[in-house]
């Protein structure tokens, strides 16, 4: 029966009868057998299936989430009596948000994958949220902790933002002496799908809400950039992406004396999220302690 399970939990992974059959290397229709002997073992019916799409019914649900303990369990106990430790090896599915992706993963994988040469790697530069519980996806990167329950995140650092322009804009442009002048200034945005955006300022117990209008938003941060450094607005961006161009003078802090944050919270923090597995696959569980391990050497305080 744990054999039947162990296939019932790829293809619910990988979303389709063709698609785990590559990953058991086996035939689709001995994929498709074995979810009809388990289904006619248990005597329940796990999936609903169309030409379109294989959805899990709501007893398919439940028998998915009360057995992956069994395999997990399963796994570790024969990996403790063989007295290894499995080689990372496998298909490593990411999504990660673009600007991040490219300018702090992207950079880092080369290193990982000789570390670890049987992973192959294959990474979504992608802005949406994803469903990593319906998607064919192992791990994504993202800002905030997941809201669904059945996932894991661990975090990678505490995002961190600053206020910036260019100098040219700074200098055909009123003064910015305090938040509200804002609101007379062209603001460069990240979507957040509102009809209103707002900035979060702080200082010592003194908090502003303001209100900040402009003519370019984006759900990523790289056309918000290129558009700051041409001189074209006020942007409330990520440390990691503009620490470099407020180094070489490109852009200019605006109200260092004030924290200024997406959200009155802060703007955040970095996770990477996976499903809730109590034992992750081995090459995911490397490729978490390997993120660990290099973001843990970079300095983002301010």
């Amino acid at each position: 029966m744990l054999d039947l399970i162990k296939v019932f939990h790829q293809v619910v992974e990988s979303g389709s009868f063709s698609q785990a059959a590559q990953a058991l290397n086996m035939a689709p229709s001995s994929v498709a057998r074995n979810i009809d002997n388990l289904e006619a073992l248990i005597q329940t019916t796990l999936f609903k299936r169309s030409t379109r799409q294989l959805i899990l019914t709501e007893e398919g649900q439940y028998f998915h989430l009360q057995s992956a303990k069994l395999v997990q369990d399963a796994d570790k106990l024969l990996s403790e009596m063989k007295g290894t430790n499995p080689e990372p090896e496998g298909v490593l599915r990411i999504s990660v948000f673009e600007s991040f992706g490219n300018i702090y993963l992207a950079p880092l994988i080369p290193e990982f994958l000789e570390r670890y040469p049987n992973v192959q790697i294959e990474i979504e530069l992608d802005n949406k949220v994803v469903d990593l519980n319906s998607e064919n996806i192992d791990l994504a990167i993202r800002i905030g902790t997941p809201q669904d329950s059945r996932l894991k995140a661990r975090k990678l650092l505490t995002n961190y933002t600053s206020l910036v322009a260019s100098p040219d804009y700074i200098h055909t442009h009123p003064r910015i002496g305090k938040p509200e002048d804002l609101q007379q200034h062209n603001c460069l945005l990240i979507s957040h799908e509102r009809q209103r955006n707002h900035w979060y300022f702080s200082r010592g117990k003194v908090e502003k809400k303001v209100s900040v209008t402009g003519n370019l938003i984006s759900k990523g941060g790289s056309p918000l950039l290129s558009a700051a450094l041409q001189g074209s607005g006020v942007l409330l961006l990520s440390d990691w992406m503009v620490t470099p161009y407020i180094a070489n003078k490109q852009l200019i802090e605006i109200l260092p004396d004030w924290a200024a944050t997406h959200g009155a919270q802060g703007s955040g923090e970095i996770f990477a999220i996976y499903k809730g597995t109590q034992y992750p696959k081995p090459h995911i569980r490397a490729f978490l302690d390997f993120l660990i391990e290099q973001f843990s050497l970079l300095s983002v305080v301010k």
